[in-house]
């Protein structure tokens, strides 16, 4: 545990610990030294855990009829006291506690992703009447009101561009890696945000049905679908009260000692069961975070454990979530490879666009050249730029822009970009005095770890399946470079959880905010914490701290012998509880002898569950 878990536990469970921290002394003075005291210092453990249980006990059973494992606990605690066994008491109190609080611990969680989403949805509006611009709040559009969006501004409702041209930002709902060009006629949807151009819009969907509103509704209806882990001890709890009073009082029955009977109850305690869950729990998560992997719901591991399915989006997780250039092509043998990089580069050096700025980077970073000179730059939002490149006219942009300026692209120059285009790759082309010279292709780039994660995840038996809003061409060219054979593509948010709704075993990892509602549908949710948006990583049980996903096999591989390890710990837990009862029955234990076995089958669940700290699989 880091220095900030240890305080974010302290900050959450203040109370708790302070009651445990004052039991355990009392009790190691009561071990001690109980004759030292006028009062036995065990009182502390039992007053300050074992009221808590009483309480509880007696709650559940009168108002529900719920029995519970504490419904035993009280009863020995109670049983205890009566024969002045108050050390029992304490230490059986004491460890029940314990176990609560670990498991508390271990799944608590902030719940603020409805919240930070709701934030996102925009506030005003420009709305145009009778040729003038008015602001009002957002909430007052209606269906074919006309609105204007100028850069930089969050579209406030669901419509179609009617005049104007501009650059969107859809990562939103779709998660694509880069801004959709929109024209006349385009559709445009709410939260999604206007990234260079302005235009009017005429609004189709507002309100409680726009797209925001619907995302909103998915993301809480996951939440509320989710079904928790029943603790075993619980679960069980029925069986396990029934059984320890009918072998207590069979016992004093038939020996007529009522402190055999007493010793049954203690030994029948469900401690060392209590802990085997949350203490292997706790460890799995202590190795997870060496990992840098948080584990933000608890029992997120005993559902990981039983994952068959592990569906991936693609932009920011398979891929780096930003372009590359892929290709360069000059289409004139006079004109180089490299010197059509150059000038399209040192054209797009002062651009504002993504594809732009991608180019340019990476001209930069590939020569270490000092830029061109540039003169005379217009930036032509949707469509392109023009510049003066070391006295060459320059144009780059895309096939409609270059077609408008220079005349229609040749059937052999679109032939060369076909296939590029097929696989999802996003063309700038680019015309050098007048003459349309060649094209620059630009792709989001797999992960380097994105391929060995996948293999990995196979071997382990785990289905790889990649759900994303990008187009099919992109999606198809990934899934095939990184061997995943399903694909489901131009995914919405509602269809990325309906898939992991359809099957009770799937995996969801995701970095964007459209990945939230799947992410917290799926039976496990695993965010992109260094670049995912803190909507995705509020929605997920598991987020991944460090960039890229080669952690995420060894999650799996972690639960399965976490899993392996809970199902030991609850055995031998069994085993001894048995083992006790027998011996109790026989006389050969005193309550007090039967809570120190407690103790050391307590000890022993813990130290085992400790395994896991240190766990690697061998063959990774």
């Amino acid at each position: 545990m880091t220095k900030t878990d240890a305080l974010a536990l302290w900050r959450d469970f203040k109370t708790e610990l302070l009651c445990l921290g004052v039991s355990g002394l009392s009790l190691l003075l009561s071990a001690l030294a109980p004759d030292a005291f006028p009062i036995d210092p065990a009182w502390a453990a039992i007053v300050l855990c074992g009221l808590p249980i009483l309480k509880d006990a007696v709650i559940g059973l009168v108002t529900a009829f719920d029995i519970k494992a504490d419904v035993l606990v009280a009863t020995a605690l109670t049983a205890s006291v009566i024969i002045g066994e108050d050390f029992a008491a304490g230490e059986v109190a004491f460890i029940m506690q314990l176990g609560a609080l670990l498991e508390e611990a271990t799944t608590a969680r902030a719940r603020a992703g409805i919240e930070k989403l709701a934030r996102l949805s925009p506030q005003t509006a420009r709305f145009l009447k009778d040729g003038q611009e008015i602001t009002a709040p957002a909430d007052d559009v209606r269906e074919g009101d006309e609105l204007r969006v100028l850069p930089g501004e969050t579209i406030p409702a669901d419509g179609v561009v009617i005049r104007g041209q501009s650059s969107v930002d859809q990562a939103l709902l779709t998660g694509e890696s880069l801004p959709v060009d929109k024209t006349e006629g385009d559709e445009v949807f709410s939260g999604t945000v206007n990234r260079y151009g302005s235009f009017d819009m005429k609004a189709t969907r507002s309100g409680e049905n726009s797209s925001i509103q619907r995302m909103i509704r998915l993301v809480r209806s996951a939440d509320a679908g989710k079904a928790k882990v029943v603790r075993l001890a619980d679960r069980w709890a029925t069986w396990i009260v029934a059984g320890a009073f009918a072998a207590a009082l069979v016992t004093w029955f038939v020996t007529g000692e009522i402190i055999r009977a007493v010793t049954i109850l203690v030994v029948f305690c469900p401690c060392s069961l209590v802990l085997a869950t949350p203490t292997a729990i706790v460890a799995a998560i202590g190795n997870l975070t060496r990992h840098g992997i948080l584990v933000r719901e608890g029992d997120a591991l005993e559902r990981l454990a039983d994952v068959k399915i592990c569906a991936f989006d693609k932009t920011g997780t398979l891929t780096l979530g930003a372009p590359k250039v892929r290709e360069t092509r000059s289409l004139k043998p006079e004109l180089s490879s490299q010197e059509l990089f150059r000038l399209t580069a040192g054209a797009e050096l002062r651009s504002e666009h993504p594809l732009g700025r991608a180019v340019a980077q990476e001209f930069l970073e590939r020569t270490q050249d000092e830029p061109p000179a540039v003169d005379d730059f217009r930036m032509i939002p949707g469509r392109g730029v023009r510049a003066a490149v070391d006295g060459h006219e320059v144009l780059a942009g895309n096939a409609a822009f270059l077609a408008e300026e220079r005349g229609t692209l040749t059937d052999s120059a679109l032939a060369q970009a076909a296939p590029f285009v097929e696989e999802g790759c996003t063309v700038i082309w680019t015309a050098v005095d007048g003459e349309i010279s060649g094209f620059i292709a630009l792709a989001d780039m797999p992960r380097p770890d994105a391929k060995n994660t996948v293999l990995s995840l196979q071997r382990a038996g785990v289905t790889p399946v990649l759900l994303t809003g990008d187009h099919r061409n992109a999606a198809r060219h990934v899934a095939e470079t990184l061997g995943i054979h399903d694909v489901r593509a131009e995914c919405l948010p509602e269809d990325k959880m309906r898939f992991v709704n359809e099957r009770d075993d799937v995996c969801m990892i995701g970095d964007g905010v459209n990945d939230a509602p799947a992410l917290k549908k799926a039976r496990v949710g695993i965010a992109m914490g260094g670049m995912g948006s803190d909507i995705a990583v509020d929605a997920a049980d598991l987020v991944l701290t460090r960039d890229g996903i080669r952690e995420v096999p060894h999650a799996f591989l972690l639960a399965r012998r976490m899993m392996a390890a809970i199902r030991f710990n609850l055995s031998f837990s069994m085993a001894l509880n048995f083992a006790a009862i027998i011996l109790a029955a026989s006389g050969l234990l005193t309550p007090v002898t039967g809570a120190l076995v407690h103790n050391a089958g307590s000890v022993a669940v813990i130290l085992h569950s400790a395994l896991l700290l240190k766990w690697e699989e061998k063959n990774a």
